[in-house]
């Protein structure tokens, strides 16, 4: 389930801006600290939002369907959530197994 991309090639994409990422923790979590270019769609927003009308047009908002979307949580558990909802809309989303402590240990920029 959890994407097989190297974490390496997750930030050339994300440079290149292939990919997008976004962070599915709560508000809270994002508040202490989050990655530099990830956007904040809180798993608990997609599952209250999931079955309401409106919904797809409202993520389209934030995604792009033609880019990859990795998504992260604090342990890569929450991503597995994410996915089978983003992915039934038609997203290529990509789960992180690598949580945020993780991924800021794998140089990825910390927001300031």
């Amino acid at each position: 389930m959890h994407t097989q991309d190297s974490l390496e090639l997750i930030q050339k994409r994300l440079t290149s801006k292939e990919a997008i990422l976004i962070d599915i923790r709560e508000q809270d979590e994002w508040d202490e600290g989050h990655l530099e270019s990830a956007l904040l769609i809180p798993l608990s927003k997609l599952e209250e939002l999931k079955d309401k009308e409106g919904f797809a047009a409202e993520i389209a908002n934030h995604l792009s369907k033609d880019k990859i979307i990795y998504c992260y949580c604090a342990a890569g558990v929450r991503v597995v959530y994410a996915y089978a909802i983003l992915h039934k809309l038609g997203y290529d989303i990509r789960p992180l197994k690598a949580g945020y402590c993780t991924l800021l240990l794998a140089d990825f920029q910390k927001a300031e």
